[in-house]
């Protein structure tokens, strides 16, 4: 029987990687540097569109601030994953892992804690920053010349920052995952940018049927359908709704986490 409670044991294990994980410096730059990339890349987001209504003379209509946020969050979200890239490849590169995997026999148990971790940091700090910037996108669509614009109906805007901080959460476990089969700063930072990002849009401006749709299914699309983005960069509706967007999202996870967990058992800690 597995004992929970030692410092070997998975209790151990998660309180080990709380205590490191906020003791960094990285940890309290990359939240702060992502809360603020995705207020400024709300307010633009929000701000462009109010301007171009402006200039087409479009009243009586409003732009709920989530949906500026949750637009905003597909470029904010590579200074919330850095913080579970650094997790793990800050302790590859410092050699550090080889004590926690000597405190911590139990590979999995590594991973499982990092992960655990991760789940409420990211939950909340989406939360909370989705919120601020939410706030603050009403406020200045609220204010000459965008009076009238601004939105901040409190249901959904509570329902788009709780799938702000979801879709944050299972992009940073992803980023473990790659994190713990990469084992370098570099590489996982260039494999995330591929996989949340980079290849989707590639594989898009294809216009092949194929590829277009195979683009659709991968985290960056997957994300959008699932917060029910309404600027989805599709050009249209997207095929799937929310249900299935979280379906293709938790697959790609389990996907990252499970390649992260079969090189972390195979291979030594060098």
């Amino acid at each position: 029987m597995i004992d929970l409670t030692t410092a070997g044991g998975l209790r151990g294990a998660v309180a080990s990687e709380w205590i490191k994980l906020w003791s960094l410096r990285s940890t309290w730059w990359c939240l702060v540097s992502g809360a603020a990339l995705l207020g400024l890349s709300a307010l633009t987001l929000g701000g462009g569109t109010a301007t171009s209504l402006l200039n087409d003379g479009v009243r009586g209509v409003t732009l709920p601030a989530g949906e500026s946020v949750i637009s905003a969050v597909t470029f904010a979200q590579f200074a919330f994953v850095t913080v579970a890239m650094l997790a793990v490849t800050g302790e590859y590169a410092s050699g550090g892992i080889r004590m926690t995997l000597q405190a911590t026999p139990v590979r999995g148990h590594v991973l499982a804690a990092k992960a655990l971790v991760l789940v409420p940091v990211m939950l909340v700090a989406g939360v909370l920053s989705g919120s601020a910037a939410a706030v603050a996108v009403y406020l200045f669509l609220s204010v000459p010349p965008f009076g009238g614009y601004g939105a901040l109906p409190p249901a959904e805007t509570t329902i788009d920052m709780l799938s702000v901080g979801v879709f944050l959460v299972l992009v940073s476990l992803m980023t473990l995952g790659v994190g713990t089969a990469m084992r370098s700063a570099a590489g996982t930072l260039t494999t995330a940018f591929l996989l949340l990002m980079g290849l989707p849009l590639m594989l898009a401006m294809t216009g092949v049927g194929p590829l277009v749709s195979l683009s659709l299914r991968m985290p960056m699309f997957a994300g959008l359908a699932f917060m029910d983005s309404s600027d989805n960069l599709t050009g249209g509706p997207m095929p799937y709704g929310r249900v299935e967007g979280l379906l293709w999202l938790l697959g790609w996870t389990a996907v990252a986490l499970a390649a992260g967990h079969a090189v972390l058992r195979r291979r030594d800690a060098s």
